[in-house]
């Protein structure tokens, strides 16, 4: 199905209802017009990372359910899927097969070895200090081979998340092989997950690293073009990443917006939010909450660093349990660059400004898209978090289907369904927008091709809004969203 401008669903497929069968009952019976794209989070088998570390891409984890079930909700929908580009699973029959036969395996060059990637077969200190990676060592595991012996292989997440060779003969076919099947299987766009980490060379931080990585991108989009799928790489870094790839026509991430929204609603300033929506990339997804936390090195030299920290504190203060100790060790987490909060709660669940947060989102350049414990505006999960100790936990809530029912009948979760659908239906975000702010007051004007416009007039500090729009006899009425 084409991609629309209309309100995308994330979710895992077994989060909002225990699989695929009754996610896609819950879509059509509480969702139907409020949703239309769906990015269904890695619903593969895996060994690890909910997903994230996928042991095939050509089967559905058998407890989701199975292909008809994922092709069911694509009839519908839009759909996302995630293709891990930088690894696969250490439980793999590839990774297996390589520790059996080694040398004589037909998967030997899929992975990053490093007797063959470093001169000497180890990196120096000072190659190692120029990575950016994610462990404070050198990112590699230590491969045991059926015949007694081992070698470093390189990994830069989780151990069972083995790096793959990018610019190989086997991995170009690997890619191929499996970017055709998910292409063949009802994917509008696929999301390439840690896509920065996947190019690497000795001498650079084998992080985004030019003009590898654009070889890299047109050579996947190459093997899509002829299926009309789309590719959204998933990066967390500056902002002016995201505003290279725009320049040469890949979709985006919006991933600052999260931070400066708390920053606005949290301080009443309306500059940097304003300044934000002014320049950032149009041809984006955009978002407020995610399966991981909510991004701050995106907002780096977007907000200053006493402003990064104040909204940090601010939400640590005031945000609804949340706590910094979530953030650390304590709870399997290393990961500076975000923060463990489900956005209801960031905004101390305060219904006025979740709501206010989303009409800034829906009125930003882009396509909006909705986490699904933002969509029943979740708070965090303390009993998950505590019974699992993994800060992501506290906002990836498992809803039964009955907890979705209860769940739509809270007044904040209809009046952002009335706002969803206002988005969905209201033809005035396809064109221009303007942006206008004054103190805690900001006012986005969006035009359609059509000549029709919608207004938001906010007020930061109160959290007050009022939404204008055209309507057929080009005359302003105000959208009601009262329950």
């Amino acid at each position: 199905m084409e991609i629309q401008n209309k309100v995308m669903l994330i979710t895992y497929a077994d989060s909002l209802g225990k699989d695929l069968k009754e996610l896609r009952d819950i879509l059509n019976t509480y969702f139907r017009e409020a949703i239309h794209g769906v990015h269904i989070l890695p619903f593969f088998p895996s060994s690890a990372d909910r997903g994230f570390a996928p042991m095939t891409y050509q089967e559905v984890d058998p407890s989701f359910g199975n292909w008809e079930d994922v092709k069911s909700i694509s009839k519908n929908h839009f759909m996302m899927y995630d293709f891990m580009v930088n690894h696969i699973s250490r439980s793999s029959s590839y990774f297996q097969d390589f520790l059996k036969n080694k040398n004589e395996s037909p998967f030997a060059e899929l992975f990053l070895r490093y007797k063959d990637f470093w001169p000497g077969g180890d990196p120096s200190q000072a190659d190692i200090d120029l990575i950016y990676k994610r462990k404070p060592r050198a990112p590699y595991i230590e491969a045991e081979f059926e015949d007694g012996s081992s070698e470093r292989v390189w990994c830069t997440f989780d151990e069972e998340q083995i790096d793959l060779n990018p610019n190989s003969e086997v991995t170009r076919r690997f890619f191929k092989e499996n970017l055709t099947y998910l292409a063949q299987n009802g994917a509008s766009l696929i999301r390439l997950d840690a896509f920065a980490y996947a190019t690497k060379r000795v001498g650079t931080n084998c992080f985004f690293v030019e003009p590898d990585i654009w070889e890299l991108l047109e050579y996947i989009q190459s093997i899509l073009r002829p299926y009309h799928v789309e590719v959204l790489p998933e990066i967390h870094e500056h902002y002016t990443i995201q505003q290279k790839l725009e320049r040469k026509g890949y979709w985006v991430y919006d991933f600052a917006l999260p931070m400066l929204v708390l920053h606005a609603l949290y301080s009443g300033d309306s500059v940097p939010l304003a300044n934000w929506i002014r320049i950032c990339p149009r041809k984006q997804f955009t978002t407020l909450d995610t399966h991981d936390g909510i991004g701050v090195v995106d907002v780096y030299d977007l907000l200053s660093q006493e402003d990064i920290e104040k909204t940090k504190e601010y939400l640590y203060s005031r945000g609804a349990n949340v706590k910094h100790v979530y953030n650390t060790t304590a709870y399997n987490n290393l990961d500076i660059y975000q923060i463990n909060c489900t956005y209801y709660s960031a905004l101390g669940d305060n219904d006025d400004a979740y709501l206010l947060a989303r009409a800034i989102q829906f009125f930003a350049p882009g396509i909006p898209q909705v986490y699904y414990v933002g969509l029943l505006a979740g708070s965090n999960d303390l009993e998950l978090l505590e019974s699992t100790k993994v800060g992501r936990n506290i906002n990836r809530h498992y809803y039964t289907r009955e907890e979705v029912e209860l769940n739509t009948k809270r007044p904040i979760v209809k009046r952002l369904i009335k706002l969803m659908q206002f988005r969905n239906e209201c033809q005035s975000f396809d064109n221009e927008i303007q942006v206008t702010n004054d103190g805690s007051k900001m006012t986005i004007i969006r035009t359609g091709k059509n000549g029709s416009k919608a207004i938001l007039n906010a007020d930061l500090k109160s959290h007050a809004f009022t939404i204008e729009y055209t309507d057929r006899d080009g005359a302003l009425k105000q959208l009601d969203l009262a329950i």
